[in-house]
């Protein structure tokens, strides 16, 4: 008999995108998929998720924070 483990996939309510190239640079970041502002620092995403009463315990939770195209150190294009 084959078991099949349950999959869990996480939907965490903030994302927040890669890289754009402006000066500064900057990223966009999702709430709930929907966009509510740039970052264009680590305090930046923490306020946008507080606006929207989301405390962040830990920025390195996959289930809380989604970081596409880096991770919460990439805050310029290589």
């Amino acid at each position: 008999m084959t078991e099949i483990a349950s999959l869990h996939i996480t939907h965490p309510r903030i994302t927040v995108l890669g890289v754009q190239p402006a000066r500064p640079p900057f990223r966009i970041v999702e709430i709930d998929g929907q966009v509510v502002g740039e970052a264009r620092n680590l305090i930046d995403v923490l306020e946008a998720a507080a606006a929207f009463g989301i405390t962040v315990h830990d920025l390195d939770d996959p289930e809380a924070v989604r970081w596409v195209g880096g991770d919460k150190f990439t805050w310029t294009r290589h």
